[in-house]
């Protein structure tokens, strides 16, 4: 029997009703039987401030290190703001990778996928992030790169990915899970 690997899934938006999160939440129904997707909340960090990282940091950074830090990968669901990432992702990407030295993202395979209703599916952010992951030392899968365009159409009246969507999320978590599988171990 092979490992299963837990993999942190951040998630860049915080709306309740979030296509992101929903996204998120579909890849970890699709994801193959080698991965266990969980989400990793981000919402009740407080901005990273070295000033109250010390000898007691706020309980929710070392909780979210300790749940980055033990799983076997990352993998990030964002949208575009600004041509880049939100910021509440971007705080839990400060948060994560401190103190010095201790980054919790430290030699992991990671992945992104950009969710937006825009026609270029958050490239932006997308591609900004990958440029922190090379910092943070996370092995980003190149390919199959993702993009999600449209994203106000991917999921149908009932609430599931349409059946235009679904191969494409299947093809990206299934590489995944190769990816995550050649580089832990």
């Amino acid at each position: 029997m092979s490992k299963v690997y837990t993999i942190a899934v951040l998630v860049g938006s915080l709306r309740k009703e979030s296509i992101n999160r929903k996204v998120a939440l579909a890849l970890a129904e699709l994801a193959p039987a080698n991965l266990r997707l969980n989400i990793v909340e981000i919402g009740d960090l407080p901005l990273y401030n070295e000033d109250i990282d010390g000898a007691s940091p706020p309980a929710a950074y070392s909780t979210f290190r300790s749940q980055v830090g033990s799983s076997d990968a990352v993998l990030f669901v964002t949208p575009e703001y600004n041509r880049s990432v939100p910021a509440p992702l971007k705080n839990a990407i400060d948060v994560g990778s401190r103190p010095y030295g201790k980054s919790a993202f430290s030699a992991k395979p990671g992945a992104i996928i950009s969710v937006s209703p825009g026609a270029i599916g958050g490239f932006g952010a997308n591609h900004h992030l990958r440029q922190s992951l090379v910092f943070l030392d996370v092995w980003c899968m190149q390919q199959p790169e993702a993009y999600l365009g449209g994203a106000g159409n991917v999921f149908d009246e009932s609430g599931k990915v349409s059946e235009k969507t679904r191969p494409f999320l299947q093809a990206f978590i299934d590489a995944f899970g190769q990816w995550v599988e050649k580089h832990n171990g």
